[in-house]
């Protein structure tokens, strides 16, 4: 390892925990917008395939937080930007905890109430997941109000994720955001 890797395994996220950030950050960013607009339209066969993209997006993101977690495990997250009060550490941990959890929770809601609709979630129209529950509509109408609760509670701390690192790089200007967009660090470290 060269001397600029060393720093930036050091300093930084590795190249495969900020491509599954980004990977998953961009199919949540694609999935909570799809599952708003498709909730209020008509049953049609363009419903059901929205739902479909939906369902394989959740499916596909509980994946990758398992992977996330276990590159995680092996590869622990860098320390803090130099001067972070212990109250904004502490804050940042328990919001990844939560992203993490929430990773996880939400595809799983999605999948048992889809199960308690009856309707069998089929991974990319090839894979069929078993059902995990049997059919119960009102289980079933229960489930999808826990999964967009919890839908909401993400896309708020997205929110505060993003404005957390926004602020760190345009207010506190240190490395902390440049550690999940390395070409910030390259321009920070120019002449």
């Amino acid at each position: 390892m060269n001397g600029a890797s060393a720093a930036s395994a050091v300093n930084g996220y590795t190249r495969t925990a900020v491509a599954l950030h980004w990977v998953v950050a961009l199919i949540v960013f694609g999935s909570f917008p799809l599952g708003l607009y498709m909730v209020d339209l008509p049953l049609s066969p363009w419903k059901l395939k929205l739902y479909s993209w939906h369902k394989w997006a959740g499916v596909t993101v509980f994946m990758l937080a398992l992977v996330r977690l276990a590159w995680r495990t092996a590869h622990p997250a860098p320390p803090p930007a130099a001067g972070v009060p212990a109250w904004q550490r502490r804050a940042a941990s328990a919001t990844h905890v939560l992203l993490y959890l929430l990773l996880l929770v939400i595809p799983l809601t999605g999948w048992l109430m889809s199960s308690a609709k009856g309707f069998q979630t089929v991974y990319f129209g090839i894979v069929p997941l078993p059902d995990l529950l049997p059919k119960d509509k009102a289980l079933g109408d229960a489930l999808a109000l826990v999964h967009r609760s919890l839908n909401y509670l993400l896309a708020t701390l997205v929110v505060v994720h993003m404005g957390a690192a926004l602020k760190h790089h345009l207010v506190d200007r240190d490395e902390t955001l440049a550690r999940m967009l390395p070409f910030l660090r390259k321009r920070a470290e120019s002449p």
